[in-house]
């Protein structure tokens, strides 16, 4: 008996000392990472035993929430330009930040559609939305909307797409303009267009239109924690790079 109450002393100092290392580790990262990030976030919280908490939107959202004092322990963004604009300020770790991931610039329509699109210079995209308008990210500050603006200019449609454009404030608002058929077009992601059956890729916009799409992570400055470090190195891990291309990111 005395062995037994011995031995479950002992386990229940092993839990109490496994809690109290156990951290809630809050990552704010790009909407497109959604549904990839949920699955990563779930399989590391089982093996390393913290809790992982995100929060989804526009990288430039993300980025101007860190910069007023939200207290994010990790970042992930959509595009170079606000993991630049966070390190300028010295917001994050400079030696943590890793490009992990890329990923192609799409144009969806509403699943029911038969429209046919050849995105090439001078395509006819009045043609295309008719009396209609074109969903995607702000191009003044959302990353898929500047992937987007520059796509566009470069094939010499900016002038017609500028003035039908709906200014989504995150690539899955714009996602669900066209799956609700709110409006006949959207340029998302790739990753975005392949977790819903109510749209379909009409076309997929040269790779050399648009300034390569890449994921930059890093740890928070003064955030810099084990948990954080962990969840960084995870990201990086075999197993994580397995779902990101489930969802049809490229890995870095």
């Amino acid at each position: 008996m005395k062995r037994v109450r011995l031995l479950s002393a002992l386990l229940l100092c092993c839990l109490h000392a496994t809690l109290a290392r156990a951290d809630t580790l809050v990552v704010f990262a790009a909407a497109s990472l959604t549904n990839a990030l949920q699955d990563i976030g779930k399989d590391f919280e089982a093996k390393s035993g913290h809790t992982v908490k995100f929060s989804f939107a526009a990288s430039s959202a993300l980025a101007r929430q860190i910069e007023a004092g939200a207290q994010a322990q990790v970042f992930l963004s959509a595009d170079e330009q606000w993991m630049d604009y966070l390190a300028a300020r010295k917001l994050i770790v400079p030696a943590s930040r890793v490009d992990l991931l890329g990923n192609s610039l799409v144009l969806v329509t509403p699943a029911d559609s038969r429209a046919t699109v050849t995105l090439k210079p001078g395509f006819d995209l009045a043609g295309l939305l008719g009396d209609g308008r074109l969903a995607t990210g702000d191009p003044a500050h959302v990353p898929v909307g500047k992937y987007a603006k520059d796509a566009l200019t470069h094939l010499g449609v900016w002038a017609v797409a500028e003035p039908k454009l709906v200014r989504a404030d995150s690539v899955r608002a714009a996602l669900v303009l066209v799956e609700r058929g709110e409006v006949p077009a959207g340029i998302v992601y790739a990753t975005d267009a392949a977790v819903t059956p109510r749209v379909r890729i009409a076309a997929s916009f040269p790779a050399d239109s648009h300034a390569p799409i890449t994921y930059p992570a890093a740890l928070v400055a003064g955030q810099d924690t084990p948990a954080a470090r962990a969840f960084i190195e995870a990201l990086r891990g075999s197993q994580a790079a397995a779902v990101f291309k489930r969802y049809g990111f490229s890995i870095k």
